[in-house]
């Protein structure tokens, strides 16, 4: 099974994604404020892929992006901003 979070950028909206066996199964997307900031404004998970840690991966993978790039994120979308209340280590590009 393979669950590479993947990246895909069209003008000033984004999103993170996972397709298993060709079918995308989670996609969290965002909007870019400015240059140096993102906005998580909505996570989803397809029905029974519920707990298989689909969200915090594409979290982790937003942070990674952000860190790379110096940006920072607004998590508007309630299970991101869990995720971010959820673990400190993320609370850097906040």
């Amino acid at each position: 099974m393979n669950n590479e979070v993947q990246l895909k950028i069209e003008g000033k909206k984004g999103f993170f994604y996972i397709d298993i066996a060709g079918q995308r199964e989670a996609m969290m997307t965002f909007v870019f404020a400015g240059d140096d900031k993102i906005i998580i404004d909505h996570t989803e998970v397809n029905p029974g892929n519920e707990g298989k840690g689909l969200g915090k991966k594409m979290v982790a993978q937003a942070v990674a992006y952000a860190r790379e790039n110096g940006i920072k994120i607004i998590p508007l979308c309630p299970f991101a901003k869990s995720v971010f209340d959820k673990v400190p280590e993320f609370q850097d590009v906040l």
